[in-house]
């Protein structure tokens, strides 16, 4: 936004301009620890803490300007300063209009397993050929989406945005403010039950992106999201349209459209080679082909291996679970061949609704089908129903400390350790544990 002066700032967030800066801003920012010089501090009303309240403390850290309710604008000096009586919906607002000036392809990403590392696969991807930008950690929400959007510099011809979902609504509240050129959705799966109330109503949820895009990516293998193909939309299922050819490390060979595309990629795990396909589908439908090495990362607690100097290998994926994404590290943790055994730490799956018993029942199966030596069944869920299941030797916990204490002490060198639960249970304890030996 740097080419905007406050004028057009003011009039894209549909705001009122109080008083003027110099020049434009680089990014919009919300939190008053993040301020570099330069920023647009918009002062966001929470539950607790009236973001507006910090506004003259923005200012005073170097920011280009504020955007804050009228009630904190009152004396307000050194910088721009707008006003709105909604300064979400103006943040919103803003963003829209900056998306529509970079006029750089959007493509949306949802789904409930796989978003996050399907999107940086996709930018990865794209990153050799075109100028790319794509929302940092978990800017996926109402709030983190339009400052991702406002965050992409100048220049930039693609822009990767994954969508969160908490709900009916919202995705169809991101789609209106990033306008997307293509919808992704990676799968369709048993996460955030108790706000949709079944498959059907995640189905109904994700699907939400599709009414704003021309070109659907979507599974082959979830009849869920028929209903929502409309005859004018261009649909690309990776599975069949998209799918595996070849797959010997590092090299991946995908027959994509009739297009045979080979890849250099830096990971095994076969769930990464589905997300793969999703993102080649994704990159040709703006117009990219796709070849040589990806150089991607997938970030901290998404299924890093971790070798101790221990002689212990961890695969530290406890960034958050659900039923689909369990089943897909339990999978991966299958084809690994370590000298000693297979111990697999599950902590709970949170917000699963009134099946959740059976899902973590079905989880101690799995684990028993896949080969895992040792479980360490971790929390109330886990270790009420994963030992109805699992016949191997088990332990249980309950909670990360103690989980953390019962893995130091049982493994030996030469295990590979999968660390893996829903974000709440905080399962990186067990991580570090292992680390400090």
């Amino acid at each position: 936004m740097r080419s905007w002066n406050a004028e057009r700032i003011a009039e894209a967030a549909g705001a009122r301009l109080v008083a003027a800066g110099d020049g434009g801003p680089t990014r919009a920012v919300i939190d008053t620890r993040s301020i570099e010089p330069g920023d647009l501090f918009v002062g966001l009303p929470g539950e607790r803490v009236d973001g507006g309240r910090f506004a003259a403390q923005a200012l005073g850290a170097g920011a280009w300007g504020v955007l804050v309710d009228p009630q904190h604008a009152d004396g307000l000096s050194g910088g721009a300063v707008l006003v709105s009586e909604d300064p979400l919906l103006a943040l919103q607002t803003l963003a829209t209009a900056w998306r529509r000036e970079l006029d750089a392809a959007v493509i949306g990403v949802t789904g409930s397993v796989g978003k996050t590392s399907t999107k940086q696969l996709i930018a990865a991807l794209i990153a050799p050929h075109r100028r790319v930008a794509a929302n940092p950690a978990n800017f996926n929400t109402e709030i983190g989406l339009p400052l991702a959007v406002l965050a992409a510099p100048e220049g930039t011809e693609v822009l990767v945005l994954e969508m969160g979902m908490r709900g009916f609504g919202q995705i169809d509240e991101l789609a209106r403010i990033a306008e997307p050129d293509v919808g992704v959705i990676t799968n369709v799966g048993p996460v955030h039950i108790e706000l949709v109330g079944s498959l059907e109503g995640v189905a109904r949820a994700k699907a939400e992106l599709l009414a704003h895009v021309p070109v659907a990516v979507i599974p082959a293998d979830v009849p869920l999201l028929d209903p929502y193909l409309g005859e004018d939309l261009d649909v690309i299922r990776f599975g069949t349209d998209v799918f595996l050819d070849d797959f010997d490390p590092p090299k991946v060979r995908i027959n994509a459209r009739e297009l045979v595309v080979e890849l250099e990629v830096p990971f095994r795990a076969r769930h990464q080679l589905v997300n793969l396909l999703a993102a080649v589908a994704a990159a040709q439908a703006v117009g990219v082909e796709p070849s040589g090495p990806v150089d991607v990362q997938f970030g901290a607690l998404r299924g890093e291996h971790v070798e101790l100097a221990s002689g212990v290998v961890v695969i530290n994926d406890c960034y958050n679970a659900n039923p689909l994404s369990m089943v897909a590290a339990l999978d991966d943790l299958a084809t690994q061949a370590p000298t000693g055994r297979r111990v697999a730490v599950l902590g709970d799956m949170l917000e699963l609704g009134e099946g959740e018993l059976d899902a973590h029942r079905e989880i101690g199966k799995h684990a028993a089908s896949t080969g895992v030596d040792v479980l360490v069944a971790v929390g109330p869920l886990s270790t009420t129903a994963m030992p109805e299941t699992f016949n191997g030797e088990l332990h249980l916990a309950t909670d990360a400390a103690e989980a953390a204490e019962i893995t130091a002490g049982l493994v030996h060198p030469g295990d590979i350790v999968l660390v893996k639960a829903s974000r709440g249970i905080g399962l990186e304890t067990v991580a570090e544990a292992l680390a400090r030996g």
